[in-house]
């Protein structure tokens, strides 16, 4: 075989890549899944924070949801714990689009 005969080798770093070696199947499931939830997390705290700017919302209902994130929050830092993740893991790269998440987690 020669060199022309050789795939080429993709020069991309495989960092992003999921591993799917059996000891760490489970923990990149969770790193997706967290992921995901931690898209919706912050789309659900962008749209409750423009209800409150706008003052659609009763005293209730703003205590209700302002409760329902934080339990959420801290809930998904438990999950980060025990899968030793942290939130920037959650970050994932979309290439020429940039990160899925704002750097800033906010």
């Amino acid at each position: 075989m020669t060199s022309s005969d050789q795939p080429a080798q993709d020069p991309r770093p495989r960092r992003n890549r999921l591993d799917l070696e059996p000891d760490t199947v489970e923990r990149d499931l969770v790193k997706l899944v967290l992921t995901v939830v931690e898209l919706l997390r912050q789309l659900m705290e962008r749209q409750a924070l423009r209800r409150f700017d706008v003052g659609d919302l009763s005293e209730e209902q703003e205590e209700r949801i302002g409760l329902t994130l934080m339990l959420l929050e801290e809930r998904m830092a438990e999950l980060r714990d025990r899968y030793g993740l942290r939130p920037e893991d959650l970050n994932l790269d979309l290439g020429p689009l940039g990160p899925l998440l704002p750097r800033d987690g906010g």
